[in-house]
């Protein structure tokens, strides 16, 4: 289902390269007349493909998967690597000492960058087409509500990682317009907001797209955004009330079994609300970079480097902290984190770091029986990254519930999670449980947990203690319980400095901007 859409999206980036070519043949920059580019409802929808290519993009000078952040910067887990130079930006930005020159940030920044740009153009000038045979009018205000979509979630992306960043929603076509101001993040965030409200008219609910379009942004995704980004900004009641309007689609459900979200087979399914679309690449980018494949490094990245399992590069290695953060029983632990024997280790050395011996088991593609899912590159990996999930979505509907103290609705959302985890078994009683008791408090401790068990390491973890305004007791406590080797290499967080990353400074020095502390 997701190979046509992929395809699709293919087609669109290398319409929009070839594009870019023609105009680069033209005698003067910038009289090109766009409207006899965006003349047919084809271009339009090739264009809008086209978008959402960079959030496919892992890799340029180096590896920039967002989990390196999302789940390596928090206290679930370790950087991993063959040793703490392996990926040395990630080991900086793991253990607080990130330089504005760091690599990984570079790259990640301008893949953003490079997405919000795929927007600016189309949006401006579909709007402007008149509807065709291909682009019928219903069809031409879903690929702008598409746009907004992906120009919100590009936004929502720089902003949780370096704050205000400049706020731009045309085209630059001029060098004149090249430096922009900093916007505040508070700015960024509205202009998410207004752009998710605008993808809410124009998308279209996930039933209504055919099974070779699944992976287009969807009202529901863009409900689960609003979700999201007024959690973000504190804004309970509007959280509380997209959450609702999502709930009350009957468009998602729970799978039974929570491990089968990842596999191939479990991919855009009734638990999807949106996911990064990837696919079997059997040809080679090295030395190429952005764009140049099909197929998640994730898989590689993060599988064991011992060849009896995989033979990967061992990175983003679950700490124990995490591994032992579940209940007893709870079947998402071990759907989760690997625990390999001693027999599965082939050279302690490069395979248990600082350590750490657990294996992120979600991204790796392993079986049941420890074998590996073989891949037709060495380094491509076809599972979809899953950006967000229903199970998401209820969690973050609990928190808004909660914070409003709408106990009762809080409790109903968070049991349906612990409900599905536990299945038939005798675990995992509803809330109040274990040392919690049946207040406000000890409720919003419940579903920070369970947000922590049910999304480890899907990249959540970093960017809900820094929303929570909490990373600096987490982390601190987090270190105090790291073994002594871990924690040589940790720098003392300092709060109010380490939520944020630096702003590149590659992009300061083209475009001068105040750098975070």
């Amino acid at each position: 289902m997701k190979r046509a859409f992929q395809f699709t999206i293919l087609a669109g980036f290398l319409m929009s390269l070839t594009a870019c070519e023609d105009w680069l043949l033209e005698p003067s920059p910038g009289l090109t007349r766009l409207e006899d580019f965006y003349s047919v409802g084809k271009t339009a929808i090739q264009n809008t493909n086209a978008a959402y290519v960079p959030l496919m993009w892992e890799f340029q000078s180096t590896y920039f998967p967002e989990w390196f952040i999302g789940d390596v910067v928090s206290d679930d887990a370790l950087k991993g690597g063959q040793s703490i130079g392996d990926m040395a930006d990630v080991y900086d930005m793991e253990n607080f000492k990130t330089n504005s020159n760091n690599g990984f940030l570079l790259d990640f920044y301008r893949a953003q960058w490079q997405g919000i740009a795929r927007c600016n153009l189309p949006l401006q000038e579909i709007a402007k087409m008149t509807p065709d045979s291909v682009m019928t009018e219903r069809v031409q205000q879903r690929l702008l509500g598409e746009l907004h979509f992906l120009r919100a979630l590009y936004y929502f992306r720089l902003v949780r990682v370096f704050g205000g960043v400049p706020k731009v929603t045309e085209p630059i076509v001029s060098s004149a317009n090249w430096q922009q101001t900093r916007a505040s993040v508070q700015d960024i965030y509205s202009l998410i907001i207004s752009d998710l409200e605008a993808a809410n008219r124009g998308l279209w609910k996930k039933s209504e797209y055919s099974a070779d379009e699944l992976g287009r942004a969807t009202k529901g995704a863009a409900q689960a955004m609003l979700l999201k980004a007024h959690l973000y900004t504190k804004n309970y009641a509007d959280a509380k009330r997209w959450g609702d309007s999502i709930m009350a689609s009957n468009e998602y459900t729970l799978v039974s079994n929570y491990a089968d979200n990842f596999t191939l087979a479990g991919e855009n399914g009734p638990e999807s609300v949106f996911e990064i679309q990837f696919m079997e690449d059997p040809t080679s980018d090295y030395g190429e970079g952005y764009g140049f494949t099909r197929g998640t490094f994730t898989v590689i990245l993060t599988r064991s480097r011992s060849s009896k399992l995989g033979g990967g590069w061992g990175f983003n290695k679950p700490t124990k902290n995490l591994y032992n953060s579940y209940e007893a029983g709870d079947p998402r632990r071990d759907a989760t984190i690997f625990n390999p024997s001693d027999a599965d280790i082939e050279t302690p050395e490069q395979e248990i770091y600082l350590g750490s011996r657990y294996l992120n088991r979600k991204y790796a593609m392993m079986n049941d029986d420890k074998s590996y899912y073989t891949l037709s590159h060495p380094t491509r990996g076809p599972i979809n990254t899953k950006v967000i999930r229903y199970a998401d979505v209820l969690l973050m509907y609990a928190e808004a519930a909660c914070e409003l103290n709408q106990l009762t609705a809080a409790k109903n959302a968070l049991e349906q999670v612990r409900s599905r985890a536990r299945g038939t078994a005798a675990i995992l009683p509803a809330f109040p449980y274990g040392s919690y008791a049946d207040n406000q408090a000890d409720l919003r401790k419940a579903i920070r947990h369970e947000r922590r068990v049910e999304l480890a390491m899907e990249g959540h973890r970093w960017f809900d203690l820094t929303r929570w305004g909490i990373a600096k007791e987490t982390m601190d406590a987090y270190k105090s319980g790291e073994s002594a080797e871990a924690q040589q290499h940790m720098a003392a967080f300092i709060k109010g400095t380490h939520e944020l990353f630096p702003i590149p400074s590659k992009e300061i020095d083209l475009n001068p901007m105040q750098q975070n502390p």
